[in-house]
């Protein structure tokens, strides 16, 4: 991507993020990269490609964040509960909620490539809840998983209500891992 192209998306990101995306036109992402509208277009071909790509760098930023505290975690059990971690240090600098999902809400429409992206996006964080609790030996990796994934989503989702809901969520999380891992939870 050419450097324009990262001032593009840099800017877009931003302004997706803090005023939502239907809220955000395309003269107004060229201004605060400062690139006409025609090199936006060049590199992106439309904004809803544009959206999608901004979805798609964060998504890796995420995950990369996601794999350094898996990677980090002492034990298998605390792996399961590593994305609650992740979440903490992202939630320093990222302070109006998901983007994911704030980009499903505004975007309802199953064939927008960024519907696509943010869906993607969930659907990981899911497997990797699965395939972490398998491999700390819980009983019922898939059940357990959806519970961690719909705790791990509400504590986002309640992130901009300043209600900081995330450490009683985490620590939620390993007890249900624990439970799941203990000889009645079998």
């Amino acid at each position: 991507m050419t450097s324009a192209g990262r001032r593009i998306l840099a800017a877009a990101e931003e302004l997706f993020y803090n005023r939502g995306i239907t809220a955000v036109g395309v003269d107004l992402i060229a201004e605060h990269s400062g690139v006409t509208k025609r090199t936006l277009y060049n590199q992106f071909g439309s904004k809803d490609h544009l959206v999608a790509a901004c979805l798609t760098e964060r998504d890796q930023r995420w995950r990369s964040l996601v794999r350094e505290a898996v990677d980090a975690a002492g034990t298998p059990a605390a792996a399961v509960t590593a994305p609650f971690e992740a979440l903490r240090i992202w939630s320093e600098t990222n302070t109006r909620g998901c983007a994911f999902i704030n980009a499903l809400a505004e975007l309802p429409d199953l064939s927008h490539p960024a519907h696509r992206v943010a869906t993607n996006q969930k659907l990981w964080l899911l497997n990797l809840f699965e395939e972490l609790a398998a491999a700390a030996g819980c009983s019922h990796p898939a059940a357990l998983a959806t519970r961690l994934l719909v705790l791990h989503e509400g504590a986002l989702a309640m992130q901009p209500l300043s209600l900081d809901c995330l450490p009683q969520s985490t620590e939620l999380a390993r007890s249900l891992v624990r439970a799941d891992m203990s000889p009645s939870g079998r």
